[in-house]
């Protein structure tokens, strides 16, 4: 029983990684190479780090729902959708999909309780910081909890993240600086969809699959990197809880 679980989730990566696409636009495979301290999800490695995790309850939900930001300000945007389509919550009228409802990246600007934290406009020109992605989220019907990582503590975020995805319908969205886990450029938005304990490493859904494929970072990596000033806000960055009310 236990090696038929493992060939399907064997079998659902390679559905997932090699081209099923249920997002919009496609995918491309010319992303950038990765530093050693990253482990490329599409890799014997990755796919057996996810086998060994304990804390995969995200994984299924989201990748089914896993889509690329479109446009290079849109990640908090992609991430969200994600999140919400993955929490089955009750989404506006999508034209290109009538008469079916589903949130997509246009028209999750449609709430107008969203406009009022952010136009899509705006996040498109700047992107959003951590504040203003929890108030976006929480325009819609669901819970969420903002923590800046200058409020909490390395231990803390590890604690809560791991366990947080040993639970299904609660979600984990992390702000964090792509140079600190050495990657290209600023602040990044994308969901974690497991952790392996074994190895200390959290698996980021990353939405921008253009540049880069979804990796298993160091947890104290992500950390640094989530302990970044935003120059935007001032403020750290972080990471956001979300499930239902």
């Amino acid at each position: 029983m236990k090696s038929l679980k493992i060939k399907t989730i064997q079998t659902f990566i390679k559905f997932l990684l090699l081209g099923s696409s249920l997002t919009t636009g496609s995918v491309l495979a010319q992303t950038l190479p990765l530093t050693p301290s990253l482990i490329n999800f599409n890799s014997d490695e990755g796919e057996k780090l996810l086998i060994e995790s304990r804390s995969r309850e995200d994984f299924f939900p989201l990748s089914t729902q896993f889509i690329t930001q479109n446009n290079q300000a849109y990640c908090g945007v992609a991430s969200i959708v994600m999140i919400l389509n993955s929490l089955q919550i009750p989404a506006p009228e999508a034209p290109q999909y009538k008469p079916y409802r589903v949130f997509t990246q246009d028209n999750f600007f449609s709430n107008e309780q969203t406009k009022k934290v952010l136009t899509a406009d705006v996040v498109a020109r700047q992107g959003m910081t951590l504040e203003e992605l929890g108030k976006l989220i929480a325009s819609y019907d669901v819970k969420v909890k903002v923590y800046h990582a200058a409020d909490t503590n390395f231990e803390e975020f590890r604690k809560l993240a791991a366990e947080n995805l040993k639970q299904p319908g609660n979600y984990v969205v992390v702000n964090y600086l792509r140079k600190e886990i050495g990657q290209e450029k600023g602040g990044h938005i994308s969901p974690l969809a497991a952790y392996n304990q074994q190895t200390d490493r959290f698996l980021i859904m990353d939405v921008s699959r253009y540049k880069y494929p979804p990796v298993w970072v160091k947890a104290k990596d992500l950390w640094k990197a989530m302990a970044t000033t935003d120059t935007s806000s001032g403020k750290s960055r972080g990471f956001i809880f979300v499930s239902k009310i």
